[in-house]
């Protein structure tokens, strides 16, 4: 006869799978914000550049920012070699296209 299914082991691996996922989102944001020099912007400016990128709707601003997230990434890697590819890629499936770069000209 079969062993049963233990579904509150795997629902509760889910959920620390979930919450460690969540908590490594948080710190690779927490590391591009820093890496993009967007942490001297204080939490006001930094929130309102934000709400602004993502309320954008227009394609051409939005590709230009993801072109300008690209570049950034990909000097990163070549400055900091193979490990920065790694950390990098994470970072960029959530931010790739609004960058703080930009917002912190127009703070300036």
């Amino acid at each position: 006869m079969r062993k049963p299914r233990d579904f509150d082991a795997d629902l509760k691996a889910l959920e620390d799978k979930a919450r460690g996922l969540k908590i490594r989102k948080v710190r690779q944001l927490g590391e591009l914000v820093v890496a993009t020099g967007a942490d001297t912007l204080t939490a006001e400016e930094l929130a309102g550049a934000l709400l602004v990128l993502a309320e954008t709707k227009e394609a051409g601003k939005r590709e230009a920012w993801a072109k300008r997230g690209a570049a950034f990434f990909q000097s990163r890697t070549r400055r900091n070699g193979p490990t920065a590819n790694h950390n990098s890629d994470g970072a960029s499936a959530q931010p790739s296209g609004p960058q703080s770069a930009p917002s912190r000209k127009g703070a300036t």
